[in-house]
C-alpha cells in the first residue's frame, strides 16, 4: 500500500527507537531507563487521579504542573511549556524556532532524531563535526545559521559542555535562537537554566523520563524567554490541545515536590555510573567521561556490533549505532548494581573469548 502514501513519507527514515524485546532474565541496558522507581508520592497521585474525571478532558493549558515547574526552576509560569515527553516538545520546538532562512548547526553525532525532524519539517542543517576526544567545540560554531540546537550532555556520547561554555555560544549568536536539550543534566551535568535571565534567546528542554523514572508518562518541558513559549503554544494548539492526561499531570507535580527522592536516587545513579566506568576501564574499555545515565564505551580489541551481540546472547542489551566514527562503540545504560555486575561479567566472557 506504499503507493498510497505521500512523497514525504516516501521519502522519511524515521528515529529508531532502542528495541523492546522479550526475552528471559534480560538485563536491559538499552534505553536509558532508570533503574529505579519512580517517586512513591508519584505513584500515589497516578492512583488517586485513576477516577471518575478520566471522562472529562485534562487542562490543556497544565496550569498546576507549569505553575510547579516555574516554582522549582525559579521561573514564571508562562515561560514554561509542557508536552507529551520531551521528543513532542523538541517536535514543538523545530516547527516553532528552528526553520529559519539560513542552515541549523548542530554536531555530528548526536541525538538522532534531530536530522529526523529536519527532514520532516524540511528544515535546512549542517552538521559539525565534534573534536578527536568526542566533544563539542563552542569555537566550530562561530559561523552564520539560522539557528542551534546542541544536547547537553550531548547524546549518545555523554559528554557535557560547561555553562561557562553554553553563556559564550549565546554571546556570539544573540539574535538566534539557541535550543539546549537537557535530557540527562541531572546525572551530573551544568544547568544553563539560570541564563534564561539574560538570554531571551535561549530554551532549554528538559524531561521526567530519565531523572524522575517517569519514561511511561511521557512527560516534557521547555524553560525559555515568554515570547520563545508562546511560539511553542501557537504549534501545541495546531496539533494537540491535550497533550498531557490527567495522571501524567498529577504524577509529575507529585514528583518535583519528592525532592528528597529526587536527590537520593540521582546520586544512587551516579554512583552506579562510576562503578560501572571503573569495572569496563578494567575490563581494557575506553570510556568517554559522561554526566548521563549512561556511558560511552568501546573496546579496541572488539568491533561494536559484535560486542553487541555477544552481549545479547547472554542476555545482555546494549544500544550500538551503525554510523561514521561511532560504530565501535557501546551506549550502555547504568543499571542497577545486580544489571551491573551482570554486564561486567558477561563482557568479561566476551572479550575473554577474543
Amino acid at each position: 500500500m506504499s503507493r498510497l502514501w505521500s512523497a514525504l513519507a516516501r521519502d522519511l527514515t524515521p528515529y529508531v527507537p532502542g528495541e523492546q524485546p522479550r526475552i528471559a532474565d534480560l538485563v536491559k541496558l538499552n534505553t536509558n531507563e532508570s533503574p529505579l522507581g519512580p517517586s512513591p508520592r508519584a505513584l500515589e497521585a497516578i492512583r488517586d487521579s485513576a477516577n471518575d474525571d478520566l471522562r472529562l478532558y485534562p487542562d490543556p493549558e497544565a496550569t498546576q504542573l507549569r505553575e510547579a515547574l516555574a516554582a522549582y526552576h525559579g521561573l514564571k509560569p508562562d515561560q514554561v511549556f509542557v508536552g507529551n515527553g520531551s521528543d513532542e516538545v523538541l517536535a514543538h520546538t523545530f516547527v516553532a524556532l528552528l526553520k529559519q532562512d539560513a542552515p541549523l548547526l548542530f554536531p555530528d553525532v548526536t541525538y538522532s532524531f534531530f536530522p529526523v525532524y529536519c527532514r520532516l519539517f524540511d528544515i535546512a542543517h549542517e552538521t559539525i563535526a565534534l573534536d578527536d576526544a568526542m566533544r563539542v567545540r563552542i569555537a566550530d560554531y562561530r559561523r552564520s545559521a539560522g539557528a542551534i540546537i546542541l544536547a547537553n550532555p550531548n547524546a549518545p556520547t555523554g559528554v557535557a559542555l560547561p555553562r561557562a561554555e553554553i553563556a559564550a555560544l549565546l554571546a556570539e549568536h544573540p539574535d538566534k535562537p539557541v535550543v539546549i536539550d537537557e535530557a540527562y543534566v541531572d546525572f551530573g551535568g551544568e544547568s544553563v537554566v539560570p541564563l534564561i535571565a539574560t538570554h531571551p534567546n535561549l530554551l532549554v528542554i528538559q524531561t521526567m523520563s530519565k531523572s524522575r523514572a517517569l519514561a511511561g508518562l511521557r512527560v516534557g518541558y521547555a524553560l525559555g524567554d515568554v515570547g520563545l513559549i508562546e511560539a511553542l503554544r501557537r504549534v501545541k494548539d495546531s496539533f494537540n490541545s491535550y497533550p498531557l492526561g490527567r495522571p501524567a499531570q498529577a504524577g509529575a507535580i507529585a514528583s518535583i515536590a519528592d525532592e528528597a527522592y529526587f536527590q537520593s536516587s540521582r546520586a544512587a545513579v551516579m554512583h552506579g555510573r562510576e562503578r560501572m566506568t571503573e569495572g569496563l576501564k578494567r575490563l581494557g574499555c575506553e570510556v568517554l567521561p559522561s554526566t548521563a545515565n549512561f556511558v560511552f564505551a568501546r573496546h579496541p580489541a572488539h568491533e561494536g556490533a559484535a560486542l553487541t551481540r555477544a552481549l545479547r546472547a547472554r542476555a545482555v542489551l546494549v544500544r550500538h549505532f551503525a554510523k561514521p566514527r561511532i560504530a565501535d562503540y557501546l551506549r550502555i545504560t547504568v543499571g542497577a548494581e545486580r544489571e551491573i555486575d551482570r554486564l561486567l561479567a558477561a563482557l568479561r566472557e566476551c572479550v575473554s573469548a577474543g
